[in-house]
């Protein structure tokens, strides 16, 4: 390590080989024990300005006695405890003192999934969902404890909600197991809910689901998850939507495409047809001479915008639909029209338009 590195540089390297050196990590190992002890005294020194100058100056006589190089000083790794404290589990690292948490603790968050028809996904809908969650025990109001009863001080750790152990030369705390840090404990637990405080129920939840959702679009209902336990908030509910496939539109964001069949004479003579649309059907004028694949854009008949204004637009492609079987009246009129509009069936060289069309369909 460099002589005028910074705090933070040497918060790292300390970490680093502290982790390394750990008695968690290292058990029955003296040789790791008095390494972590010689960089934890060596820190001690160095995150101090004084200390370190001191010890620059005079070397270990300048700092003996003062936390560090023959003393310890538990203030200056407060800012490490709980790094360590994740790490391995242990709530109050060097002794220092530890607060009680409480057992309280945020309910887990549900999921239902609710399908929808094509038309529901696309205008909305009010419908209910069945849940199964924990709720609150009615009994004994979320405490877990018997009528007339409460929690009482727990024996193992005195109502601390930690207990401390001595590790080579730490004393070290961890969250007590009787209690699991509450600091209390149930003796008399409600006979409803065994002194788990909540109790399983099925509920309906209505649900409301807005215009222009899509498949796999989740909704949340804040607080209509699991009750938490021990008083904690309740979870989420999230309700996931899968939407049924449409006989024959297909939709790409809030716009839709359908393909509508068209003969050949519609085609080549043009024609007005009537389009289904989401809301009705809607005339659509063929233009003369309009080739089989063309597509033909309708204005707003698409899927509204979800949370938002106006609709996505109806894509109709037409297809020129060859006959397969003729009468003889037909067959004679389709021989006198081809004498009269013969074209040369002379090969012609495909567009990169054409191409991408090919290859993607």
């Amino acid at each position: 390590m460099e002589r005028q590195c910074g705090e933070q540089e040497i918060k790292s390297a300390y970490r680093k080989l502290a982790m390394q050196y750990h008695p968690d990590r290292n058990p029955n190992n003296p040789e790791a024990e008095d390494k972590f002890k010689e960089l934890t005294e060596a820190y001690a020194v160095l995150i101090d300005a004084d200390k370190r100058s001191a010890y620059d100056r005079f070397g270990h006589a300048g700092v003996a006695g003062a936390g560090g190089m023959g003393g310890f000083d538990p203030n200056a790794f407060q800012d490490l405890s709980d790094i360590f404290g994740e790490f391995f589990g242990i709530g109050d690292l060097f002794g220092a003192g530890g607060r009680r948490r409480t057992r309280a603790q945020r309910g887990p968050d549900l999921r239902e999934d609710l399908t929808l028809t094509f038309e529901e996904a696309a205008f909305g809908t009010e419908t209910k969902v069945s849940v199964r969650r924990h709720e609150a025990c009615e009994d004994c109001s979320g405490s877990g404890a018997a009528a007339g009863k409460s929690p009482v001080t727990c024996r193992s750790c005195q109502g601390r909600g930690q207990v401390r152990y001595q590790q080579g030369f730490f004393s070290m705390a961890r969250t007590c197991p009787t209690c699991q840090g509450a600091g209390s404990v149930i003796t008399d637990p409600c006979p409803k809910c065994k002194g788990e405080t909540r109790v399983l129920r099925q509920r309906t939840v209505e649900a409301k689901v807005p215009a222009g959702v899509e498949d796999g679009t989740r909704i949340r209902f804040s607080g209509y998850g699991e009750a938490g336990a021990f008083g904690g908030p309740a979870g989420d509910l999230y309700v996931v939507l899968h939407v049924k496939e449409h006989p024959f539109f297909s939709r790409e964001g809030n716009d839709l495409h359908c393909v509508i069949p068209i003969s050949f004479t519609q085609a080549a003579l043009g024609a007005e047809i009537k389009v289904p649309t989401l809301e009705g059907e809607q005339v659509l004028k063929i233009p003369e001479g309009t080739q089989s694949g063309t597509t033909f854009r309708i204005k707003s008949k698409g899927v509204p915008v979800l949370q938002g204004r106006g609709k996505g637009d109806l894509f109709v492609e037409v297809r020129s639909q060859t006959p397969t079987k003729l009468t003889k009246r037909q067959r004679e009129l389709l021989q006198e029209l081809d004498g009269l509009t013969r074209i040369e069936n002379k090969p012609q060289r495909s567009t990169l338009v054409e191409k991408m069309k090919d290859i993607f369909g």
